[in-house]
């Protein structure tokens, strides 16, 4: 940011304030006086690990809670909002990961949804519809076809109809939970465009993100919260990321990676010559208490070798052994995991977990074996097992029955661990084990790694961030074009060395 520009941005009024909120649940605090100012025209970060607050002071914002007590100024004038609709009224809009978007209608149908909708005597007016929807992706600069199904359109295309829909109930204050979840380095580049776009024209953004090179390159200034309080704003201009880091954690950023040292020799899995519809010709073993990290680009075929060893997708030649027990070459998930290989999903909320039912039944569902004796579920040893992953992982919920879809996100991905866990897999896999979570999870997770690593679990973790395969691997094998291009111990590899294997330029 220039000096003039930190100079406007200084002089601003502002367009929301949070004055020293409470709430709490069930006795819990999860907000303790936290104090937020967001200036007209500025993208404004919220920062925090996993259950710091974020998105309870969110919802207080938008009129899902009411807080205990404390006040919410919009424009310097104190409001009350009973609902999300009347914290739309005053221009207040959260986009969250999951967007709200409707697959079956079109585009225009999509931003103008809701009260937007022009329309007399109960007659939808189509053409002014069309028309106001069209202005709206104007301003952001969108060339969409109107007429378009919103389920056919791209993840990003999508974003830009939610950002669409959100500036056609006038929104100035704009809030945007984890926006780039889904998108690629190009689309995250239109989508800042659009964001700064937006700043100049007035509009206060919010932008909650784990990603904090993000951070430092789109927002202004910065709010971080830790355990229910507000510890910080300052300009961006004036931190750095590792003093975001001990700031968000209460510990410095160095100490995230456990050492390693806990691989043996006794093999636990030996691959050869695999073959699906993109891997080719894999082979590799993987030691008892050893970490081994896959990395490559996009689409290089690591999720996919994840797949293929869970049981999930079939392979058309080539072998998997777990100590001396062969799997067929369609076995199932039933039959992986009786041998003793468990995967962690990437799409934890598709596919790891469910999110309507309780922390316990999702356990228990995972493990019906192992509760149950000739047909009858035994209630205890579900509670028994459903207790020890909770606290074994640290899970932060009000209690087992909690529904995992009212958890923070690094908190579902316990309880997947804690589900898998549960069966003791001799070889878990992993796939991107730590994406959208925070910091502070982040080096909880590499903890827990590194633990059933020592107990003499082996761990295959596919991440795409090169920091993270170095930090938590013990060796490293890089995929590109569905076969492996390199492989290195972890405590002599470097990012420049990983990137010409990822692009199959082995040295």
């Amino acid at each position: 940011m220039n000096a003039t520009a930190t100079t406007a941005l200084t002089e601003a009024p502002l367009a929301l304030e949070a004055k020293d909120i409470y709430k709490h649940f069930d006795g819990v605090h999860a907000l303790s006086g936290v104090k937020l100012s967001v200036k007209t025209g500025e993208i404004h970060a919220l920062l925090g690990e996993n259950g710091a607050g974020k998105s309870t002071l969110v919802k207080v914002i938008t009129g899902i809670y009411t807080p205990d007590s404390g006040e919410i100024l919009r424009n310097g004038q104190a409001v009350e909002f009973a609902n999300v609709r009347v914290a739309n009224r005053a221009g207040i809009v959260a986009l969250y990961q999951e967007l709200s978007i409707i697959p079956s209608i079109s585009v225009a149908e999509n931003i103008m949804l809701g009260e937007q909708t022009p329309s007399k005597g109960g007659i939808v007016r189509w053409a002014q519809l069309r028309k106001r929807a069209q202005e709206q992706l104007d301003r952001l600069n969108q060339k969409i076809p109107l007429g378009k199904l919103a389920g056919d359109l791209s993840p990003v295309q999508q974003t830009m109809v939610a950002f669409a829909r959100a500036l056609a109930t006038d929104a100035r204050v704009l809030i945007l939970d984890e926006p780039t979840a889904s998108l690629t380095d190009t689309e995250i580049k239109d989508l800042f465009a659009v964001l700064r776009k937006l700043r100049d024209q007035g509009v206060a953004i919010i932008y909650v993100s784990h990603r904090l090179e993000e951070v430092f390159e789109l927002c202004d200034r910065l709010t971080i919260m830790r355990n229910g309080e507000t510890i910080i704003t300052k300009n961006v201009a004036d931190s750095n990321i590792d003093e975001v880091i001990s700031n968000m954690v209460g510990r410095a950023a160095g100490q995230l990676y456990p050492d390693r040292g806990t691989a043996t020799s006794e093999v636990a899995l030996t691959v050869e010559g695999i073959n699906g519809r993109r891997v080719k010709d894999v082979s590799f073993t993987a030691h008892k208490g050893e970490v081994l990290g896959i990395g490559g680009l996009a689409g290089s075929g690591r999720s996919e070798l994840l797949r293929i060893l869970s049981g999930a997708q079939k392979h058309s030649s080539g072998t998997v052994t777990v100590g001396d027990i062969s799997l067929p070459s369609s076995p199932g998930v039933g039959k992986a995991l009786d041998a003793g290989i468990a995967l962690v999903p990437e799409e934890r909320r598709s596919q790891g977990v469910i999110l309507s039912a309780s922390i316990q039944d999702n356990i228990a569902l995972a493990n019906i074996p192992s509760v149950s004796s000739l047909g009858f579920v035994s209630g205890g040893k579900i509670s028994t097992i459903t207790k020890r992953g909770m606290l074994d992982l640290q899970i932060k919920a009000r209690g087992p029955h909690q529904n995992v879809g009212e958890l923070s996100g690094g908190n579902q991905q316990k309880v997947v661990l804690a589900k898998m866990l549960a069966r003791k897999p001799k070889v878990l896999l992993m796939d991107e084990p730590t994406r959208g979570i925070d910091v502070g999870t982040k080096a909880e997770i590499y903890r827990l790694i590194r633990e059933l690593a020592a107990g003499g679990t082996t761990v295959i973790a596919v991440s795409s961030e090169l920091p993270e395969l170095i930090g938590m691997s013990d060796r490293i094998i890089i995929m590109h074009e569905g076969q492996i291009s390199g492989e290195v111990e972890a405590a002599v590899a470097d990012d420049e060395l990983l990137l010409t294997y990822c692009y199959g330029k082995a040295n």
